[in-house]
């Protein structure tokens, strides 16, 4: 099956360009940055509060079902650990948009300004709504906080750490729409092992969340963007163990990770990614396409393959080259099987 190609593959250099153009900030490093530039207490007080002290198992099994949308594999709804209280999932449908504040062309949350993309962002949160009322939508900024490079860098690793700045601003504009945050890693030639920890400050805040891409993890040394690239289950389980550490240590609700994948290769050994109670995992269908090709891919890599919870991935431009009325709408997803709880769009 002819598999389709990311976006982001011709992207890459783009970028360098940009931020090359900035301020004196662009050297910096998580390690390096001021003060002036750790992150505000920015906090959602409706995300902030947990509505119950223990999970109503019984409501949480029929919203699972529900979910599974009438599986008859056997491999829908996932077995696991009941979350925490004040799991965001399944009680809530992410909506987000996603992007870097560097390239108007790596995402929507890049391409518009700040008021009109909040308010298209409302306007699909809207939609989501309206098609499925059992299910609260609600909005959330998927930012790239660390970006694959095609150049190595001085380190060597092709990935380049944006400054922390750039995250307080997109906490800064989550705040009056009460949005989630996720910050996403492209690890390069570095590990999460490495790169998640960078980012704990903003890990630590309730409203923040993590997403992790295996197409520039580049575990055969290509430089990004040349090969597609992977993740195994270690990989994924040293930021699930990270992301729990977090939520034990600071007594917060359970953390979403959103894993991007849409070849069978750039996740591995799914079987053994861990599933905890502090750790809420998504696996999102990336890749753009038309709707035939998009809808294979989900049911061949994300259904095929189970973790927890799934997500499906809507290109704005990318996905009508071909078909103008080539976007998935609301309800057409939620006929899906499973159905997918994280909607994003690029």
């Amino acid at each position: 099956m002819k598999k389709p190609v990311n976006v982001f593959l011709v992207r890459l250099l783009p970028i360098v360009a940009l931020f090359l153009a900035t301020s004196c900030n662009k050297s910096k490093t998580a390690d390096a940055i001021s003060e002036k530039e750790k992150p505000d207490a920015v906090k959602s007080d409706s995300i902030l509060k947990t509505t119950a002290q223990i999970i109503d198992t019984a409501d949480y099994n029929k919203r699972m079902l529900a979910l599974s949308n009438g599986d008859t594999t056997g491999k829908w709804p996932v077995k696991a650990p009941y979350p925490l209280p004040g799991a965001i999932l399944p009680y809530n449908r992410i909506i987000a948009f996603y992007g870097n504040l560097y390239s108007k062309r790596m995402g929507i949350l890049g391409e518009l300004p700040k008021d009109e993309m909040l308010k298209k962002l409302q306007g699909e949160v809207a939609k989501w709504q309206a098609a499925d009322a059992t299910t609260k939508a609600i909005p959330a900024l998927h930012y790239i906080a660390t970006t694959a490079q095609g150049a190595p860098g001085k380190d060597g690793k092709h990935r380049m750490r944006l400054p922390f700045r750039q995250i307080d601003t997109i906490i800064k504009w989550a705040k009056p729409i009460n949005a989630l945050v996720f910050l996403d890693i492209q690890v390069g030639h570095s590990t999460l092992k490495e790169e998640v920890p960078t980012l704990e400050q903003y890990l630590k805040l309730p409203q923040v969340h993590l997403g992790i891409d295996p197409e520039f993890s580049m575990k055969s040394g290509h430089v990004p963007g040349k090969k597609i690239g992977t993740f195994n289950a270690d990989d994924i389980n040293d930021a699930i163990d990270y992301l729990a550490k977090i939520v034990r240590e600071n007594n917060l609700p359970p953390k979403v990770l959103v894993i991007h994948r849409f070849t069978q290769g750039m996740v591995t050994d799914y079987k053994r990614i861990k599933r905890v109670p502090e750790v809420q995992i998504v696996m999102d269908m990336d890749g753009f396409g038309d709707k035939i090709l998009k809808k294979s891919t989900y049911l061949s890599y994300i259904k095929k393959e189970p973790v927890q919870f799934t997500g499906f991935k809507l290109f704005y431009k990318n996905d009508i080259k071909k078909d103008p009325n080539g976007l998935y709408t609301p309800e057409e997803l939620l006929k899906l099987i499973p159905q997918p709880i994280y909607i994003q769009f690029q």
